[in-house]
């Protein structure tokens, strides 16, 4: 199980590239990584799933997680990049209607 994150940070959007498997044993590590960066006020995060092969519950709860925090700062958030495996994750769950995603990648699904 591997995962790899990037944060590239600008002066107006924070951008969250994630790759691999976000599940059990990975997920705490993305939740380290970012958790900094979500405490900040008015912070705009766009999170790119596209390199994200599987996705488990606990994936999706810290990014739920990460989600409610830059709205409690008023910031900003967007997943882009989902799969179509993904992004039937999160219209089952129900979050497509209170996150904003766009630019759902191509993958043949």
């Amino acid at each position: 199980m591997n995962m790899n994150v990037e944060i590239n940070q600008s002066i107006d959007c924070i951008e969250v590239l994630v790759s691999g498997e976000i599940d059990v044993f990975t997920a705490p590590r993305l939740r380290e990584m970012v958790t900094p960066i979500v405490n900040q006020d008015h912070v705009q995060m766009v999170i790119d799933l596209s390199g994200v092969s599987f996705m488990d519950s606990t994936g999706l709860g810290v990014v739920v997680g990460l989600f409610k925090t830059v709205k409690v700062h008023n910031g900003t958030f967007k997943i882009v990049g989902l799969s179509s495996r993904l992004k039937r994750l999160f219209d089952i769950t129900g979050l497509t209607e209170i996150i904003q995603i766009s630019s759902i990648a191509k993958d043949g699904e």
